[in-house]
């Protein structure tokens, strides 16, 4: 039996990189480790160009437009042969981030090959000066969660968002027949149900939008104490939140080794939110489904069914989602409430757990593109949904009796007991049209009311709900 392990190229151990590749593949860009390695290599270089450029090292050149120029270009052109190289060297300091100051400094001694007479190659010794390791990479992890979340999973989740709301619209005047606690219950509008999911996601979206991606540069233990043996007469406290606010974060003053990550769990628990609400949308569909609300559109499906009855189109697009959601969730609910804990002053646990950030957003894309293909590939079935409202005239029990309220407090007679004599017409039978016409007729109502009530029919019955859609913006 062939080694699958020895198998060039390598085989996919999960199926974010193997099966799915192709719809998580955006997210690589952000956060692989490749991407955090060339997020650290940002850093690096950032911090170097910010100390030299506000003179706060005593001897240290100011950098020519050119080697700035140089120095951004090694983070713009960060490819293949620069992870490799990261890679070679890890593989000897047996140390992430070190590698990636050695990496530098190679950069900085390659420099005068591009540049001619330059003092980069003279800079070794600024390269991670009065950083911690901690200090690149919490900042780095900061950039890359940012821009994941602003350029790859915040435009999949408004893409959905708006496919509801343009589907709550198509939909708002469609009568369907509620069903709470799974029975036959008030109507609403199709579109009204959609608008109320649509809502609950967008508001989520709109917490996300707001996170704040905090960051510290302050040593080993968040005191500034290398710094100020170096050079006493910096305002290290400014010039980190400085450095830090010019990456587009937000400087956290007060921390210990590490960056507290409580940005993180604020930010995961949100999207796990999320996840549990469009997770409670795939439900509602499949269930719609399951009544034949909808049709499923076989060739925007691009569905075999199943594979030994024929008849069959299965729903895998929302069940496939709700998998993804469960999984995604249960990922971003370990590291919210995991993150945030650290012994003392520092303890490694979080650094195997952050590298699983890309997975828990992985899981929640591959769930967001199977819910955009599955309701993308539904049809309304409007005859589906009249015949249910048609068979469940029960449901103007409700109405009828809220109008029998209303005339015995404007004075009419003979409106006694409205509710129980709504129960002893209606639960545990069938009631047709004619039994409920007849019952209103014989309730001696004021004319204006019995003819409202004639006219109401379970279709009819929707209240506000078409226009509720509406306070979807």
């Amino acid at each position: 039996m062939e080694n699958f392990a020895l198998i060039e190229p390598p085989i996919a151990l999960g199926p974010l990189d193997g099966r799915y590749r192709n719809t998580v593949a955006p997210l690589t860009n952000y956060l692989s480790e490749a991407a955090l390695n060339r997020a650290r290599v940002y850093v690096e270089i950032e911090w170097l160009i910010f100390l030299t450029g506000h003179n706060v090292l005593p001897g240290a050149p100011k950098l020519s437009l050119e080697e700035i120029d140089y120095l951004r270009n090694i983070v713009d052109n960060f490819g293949a042969t620069d992870i490799s190289e990261l890679k070679e060297i890890e593989n000897e300091t047996k140390h992430d981030v070190k590698a990636v100051e050695y990496y530098l400094k190679r950069r900085l001694d390659q420099a005068q090959n591009v540049l001619g007479e330059t003092v980069l190659g003279n800079l070794h010794e600024i390269v991670h000066i009065f950083c911690t390791s901690e200090d690149i990479n919490n900042l780095s992890y900061a950039v890359v969660v940012r821009d994941a979340v602003a350029q790859v999973w915040l435009p999949k989740a408004r893409n959905l968002v708006a496919q509801l709301s343009e589907l709550a619209h198509d939909q708002a005047d469609q009568a369907m027949l509620s069903r709470t606690h799974g029975q036959t219950a008030t109507p609403s509008t199709l579109g009204k149900e959609i608008a109320v999911l649509a809502y609950r996601l967008g508001r989520q979206l709109n917490r996300i939008e707001k996170t704040e991606f905090l960051g510290k540069l302050n040593g080993a233990t968040g005191t500034y104490g290398a710094h100020l043996v170096a050079i006493p007469d910096a305002d290290w406290p400014s010039l980190s939140q400085s450095f830090i606010e010019g990456l587009g974060l937000t400087w956290n003053p007060l921390t210990t080794q590490i960056e507290a990550h409580d940005w993180m769990a604020e930010l995961f628990s949100d999207v796990a939110r999320f996840n549990r609400i469009a997770h409670n949308l795939a439900t509602d569909f499949w269930t719609y489904i399951s009544l034949g609300y909808f049709k499923q559109n076989l060739a925007a499906q691009g569905s075999t069914g199943s594979s030994t009855m024929p008849h069959k189109v299965n729903p895998i697009r929302f069940e496939n989602a709700e998998a993804n959601m469960e999984i995604s969730c249960a990922l971003f609910d370990s590291l919210a409430s995991t993150l945030v804990t650290s012994r003392m002053q520092r303890d490694l646990t979080d650094s195997t757990t952050q590298r699983n950030i890309g997975v828990a957003f992985g899981h929640s894309m591959l769930a967001l593109d199977n819910l955009q293909r599955g309701v993308a590939g539904l049809d309304v079935d409007p005859q589906r949904l009249e015949a249910d409202l048609d068979n469940s005239w029960e449901v103007l029990g409700e109405p009828i009796q809220q109008a029998m309220r209303a005339a015995s407090i404007a004075g009419a007679t003979g409106m006694g007991n409205p509710y129980e004599r709504l129960k002893e017409l209606t639960r545990g039978r069938r009631v047709t049209e004619s039994d409920m016409r007849s019952f209103i007729s014989e309730l001696g109502m004021p004319a204006e009311v019995e003819e409202r009530l004639l006219k109401l029919t379970p279709s009819t019955y929707t209240g506000l709900a078409a226009k509720l859609v509406d306070f979807l913006r």
